[in-house]
């Protein structure tokens, strides 16, 4: 076991801050214990890894498992928003002032890492989170490695990107997982190199959307978790604009009019939902709901 001690310039929020890099209650890459303490795992540029973030008299204690033990320590501050510039942001709408003087401490981190962030996005395409989120529970367990260290019971390390490419359609049926999703997965995987080699959010975006299945959806929501995006706005979301339309003027919108809603948060527009999200203002439930699919042969 390896540790570091980190001390944040800001009063920091690790549930709010590590929370988007989850996926379901159930993830087996991420956990938050009894005590508050955050569980994840990483597949590094040195290999598997796990790491245990928790927070001691306003200290970051990180303490990490397995050959990428030493990278998770080095990048532990990026993970938590050290890199983070929130010098060009300003709140536009009364309605965010609240929340944002009660959330002074909030900032978007980066993994460093596209395929974790690609692949369960991919999963998420088009359907409810439970069905995305078992089916990347099931491929996990399936073809995950076993997490280096102490962590707790069940918790796995994404596969490589070779490993991806070869899971059957059988398997990847048996997941929950259909066919055009999860050739989108396989496709990446091959160019997954390349991705991980992007140097800036707007070449990952670049190379990304060359990719066949992969949009502006798709590829926001990668670079907000790889690249700690603040500025990556997740454009055709099924909830998003009409959250954003209702918080910010009464009135459920669409995505054209997010973009205007959103426009003086250039730059920022994603730090801008995640303060909408806070203020927990939501549009009245009406009509049919998305249901979760299951056509698994068992």
């Amino acid at each position: 076991m390896k540790e570091r001690e980190w001390a944040p310039a800001w009063p920091l929020e690790i549930g709010l801050v590590l929370g988007p890099h989850g996926h379901g209650g159930h993830d087996p890459t991420f956990r938050t214990a009894h005590d508050g303490a955050v569980w994840r795992t990483s597949r590094t540029p040195d290999g598997p890894g796990t790491l245990r973030v928790s927070v001691r008299s306003g200290h970051v204690i990180g303490q990490a498992w397995g050959p990428g033990a030493d990278w998770l320590l080095e990048t532990l501050p990026a993970l938590l928003g050290a890199d983070d510039d929130i010098s060009g942001f300003s709140v536009k709408h009364e309605v965010l002032e609240d929340v944002a003087r009660r959330h002074t401490g909030l900032r978007i981190g980066r993994t460093g890492r596209v395929m974790e962030a690609l692949v369960p996005a991919v999963l998420e395409q088009k359907v409810v989170g439970q069905e995305a989120w078992r089916a990347w529970g099931w491929l996990l367990r399936r073809y995950g490695e076993p997490a280096p260290g102490p962590a707790p019971e069940g918790m796995r390390v994404i596969p490589e990107p070779g490993v991806w490419r070869e899971i059957p359609a059988w398997h990847w049926h048996k997941s929950g997982a259909e066919a055009v999703r999860a050739r989108t997965i396989a496709t990446a995987a091959w160019h997954a190199d390349k991705l991980e080699a992007a140097a800036t959010s707007e070449e990952a975006d670049r190379l990304l959307r060359m990719l066949p299945g992969i949009g502006v959806w798709t590829s926001a929501e990668v670079r907000q978790r790889a690249f700690g995006d603040p500025d990556a706005l997740s454009v055709g979301d099924y909830h998003l604009a009409k959250h954003v339309g209702y918080a910010l003027t009464g009135e459920k919108t669409d995505d054209p009019g997010m973009l205007r809603l959103l426009e003086p948060y250039r730059g920022h527009r994603h730090r801008a939902t995640i303060l909408i999200g806070l203020t927990g203002l939501r549009p009245p439930k009406r009509g049919p709901r998305m249901g979760v699919r299951d056509y698994r042969s068992f």
